[in-house]
């Protein structure tokens, strides 16, 4: 586990910390509040991976408790996170791990984000299988970023930083991305917290849980077992916070436009 990178200086005002207000009791382990602590979940001691994951987290992002980053950074051991807006030479530096390779670019490195109409090309995880097969069969390990943030700032984030990302990087997706079905919620029922914008759009944690379980299978690290113990922390997190939300009221015409995107989905299967 590695504390946060901050960048050089803050983007803007916005990005300065709120006013103080009175603050919720955190606990001390898992610094979320102590009514959804998750410290009986987190793996103590970290899990260690073959595969170096590094998150770019919004600013605004950075303020939520319930963020998944620090889950990341607290059950990966080889897992980094910094706070800003894009993705700089001297910021990777400082996230990647001292190889004595000076100024020179990074190798293996993939971004998860994916496809857009202004940049359409991203690799799904499953045809990366062959490539992560082979940077583990020469005795190398990839890289990993992923973006922490609402959809709108994290478009904002990868268009920021794809100018230098491009020079050495991949951009890959999670398999299922399809931006014509409306994404779902971590939620079932009627409790909602956060909808994603897309079909295979998942929070960042799932996203790297994911990532993680293939590289790390084709690296021979045990990859299916490191994904379902960081699914099972996001599925206890999810747990705990239900019990924190009411059911909002039933809304018929989103229940149709639900089940007629699943039919949709369905006939498209």
């Amino acid at each position: 586990m590695e504390e946060p990178v901050a960048a050089e200086e803050p983007d803007s005002d916005t990005d300065l910390p709120p006013p103080q207000q009175r603050r919720r009791s955190i606990c001390e382990g898992c610094d979320r509040p102590k009514p959804v602590c998750l410290c009986h979940v987190i793996p103590n001691p970290p899990i260690p991976t073959a595969t170096r994951i590094v998150i770019l987290q919004h600013p605004h992002e950075s303020r939520h408790k319930l963020s998944t980053t620090p889950l990341i950074t607290k059950s990966l051991s080889n897992a980094a996170s910094a706070v800003a807006r894009r993705l700089t030479p001297g910021l990777l530096r400082r996230l990647l791990p001292e190889d004595g390779s000076g100024d020179e670019l990074p190798r293996n490195v993939f971004y998860l984000f994916p496809p857009t109409p202004s940049s359409p090309e991203a690799v799904s995880l499953s045809d990366l299988r062959q490539s992560l097969a082979e940077i583990s069969s020469k005795g190398e390990a990839s890289v990993v970023i992923a973006f922490d943030a609402t959809w709108k700032h994290a478009k904002e984030m990868v268009a920021a930083s794809e100018g230098y990302l491009s020079k050495f990087a991949r951009r890959a997706c999670l398999d299922g991305f399809d931006s014509r079905v409306e994404g779902g919620s971590i939620y079932e029922s009627e409790l909602l917290l956060r909808k994603e914008p897309c079909g295979g759009c998942v929070s960042t944690l799932e996203a790297v849980a994911r990532w993680v379980g293939a590289a790390e299978e084709e690296e021979g690290g045990g990859g299916a077992e490191i994904e379902g113990r960081l699914i099972g922390l996001l599925r206890e997190a999810v747990r705990l916070q239900a019990q924190f939300l009411k059911p909002v009221k039933p809304r018929p015409k989103l229940l149709k436009k639900n089940r007629r995107a699943d039919q949709q989905q369905s006939d498209r299967t």
